[in-house]
């Protein structure tokens, strides 16, 4: 009967939440002691919660009794169907207060919102680099560890991510999905096509610190700093004379090579 009258006589001591029925009340004090009585008996993981503890036998079990009406897709737990659902519905229920763009679930919103907070709270172990997700530390580890998980099967070149592998791959397909609304040149990369809608724009965010010459890319600035530092990154293994372009050093070769 408190379901329709809204009594709730059990308190919680420790922050005074009001509870309809005892078992919730103490269900919810485990939130504040930590106390996980239920284990599971393959990999010893504990649960605050016998309903949690029962899902997450299905992935010892591999059971899923939860089927997606569209796709057929089975899952284990009604939760991630629901989720799943909004991927053929479109449903986006979870708003960005401070952009408004919408995520299908509430993890989701909580990466994105690390944009706005400035938050990483994800630390490399070897250069102390900070990441605001923990998939983006896992891909940056890989730069340490030498990894290389993802092949190209075409060539077998090897990549860190599925990202760069996909980038690769235009490669071979030709394909240049990223198009200039203004002049229609097509390319490879995002990061290709940013720089050159500048040149209709005229925008030149990057600048020289020394002479205050303005650039529409970074790597062209780099480029440029050379100028003022003397810098010379590129060697030529023959003769030993040094370039602060690798372009130069190309045509340099030719005088060895005798092309």
């Amino acid at each position: 009967m408190r379901i329709h009258t809204g009594e709730k006589p059990f308190k919680c001591g420790v922050c005074e939440k009001m509870f309809t029925q005892k078992s919730a009340l103490k269900m919810h004090v485990r939130m504040h002691t930590g106390e996980k009585p239920f284990k599971c008996e393959v990999c010893g993981k504990m649960f605050a919660r016998i309903s949690n503890s029962k899902r997450h036998m299905r992935i010892h079990t591999g059971e899923k009794p939860f089927k997606c009406e569209v796709c057929e897709k089975m899952f284990t737990d009604i939760s991630a169907l629901k989720m799943h659902v909004r991927l053929h519905t479109g449903e986006k229920p979870f708003k960005c207060e401070v952009c408004e763009k919408m995520f299908i679930n509430t993890g989701n919103l909580r990466r994105h919102m690390r944009i706005h907070t400035g938050e990483k709270q994800f630390k490399c172990e070897v250069c102390e680099k900070m990441f605001t997700q923990k998939s983006s530390l896992k891909v940056h580890v890989r730069l340490h560890t030498g990894e290389k998980p993802f092949k190209c099967e075409l060539c077998e070149k090897m990549f860190i991510d599925n990202c760069s592998l996909k980038m690769h791959m235009r490669i071979h397909t030709r394909e240049k999905s990223f198009k200039c609304e203004v002049c229609g040149k097509t390319f490879l990369r995002v990061g290709d096509l940013t720089p050159h809608i500048r040149i209709h724009t005229g925008e030149t965010p990057f600048k020289c610190n020394v002479c205050g010459k303005m650039f529409t890319r970074n790597d062209v600035l780099k480029r440029h700093l050379r100028i003022h530092t003397g810098e010379k990154p590129f060697k030529c293994e023959v003769c030993g004379n040094l370039f602060a372009r690798n372009s130069n050093l190309t045509r340099h070769m030719r005088i060895h090579t005798g092309e």
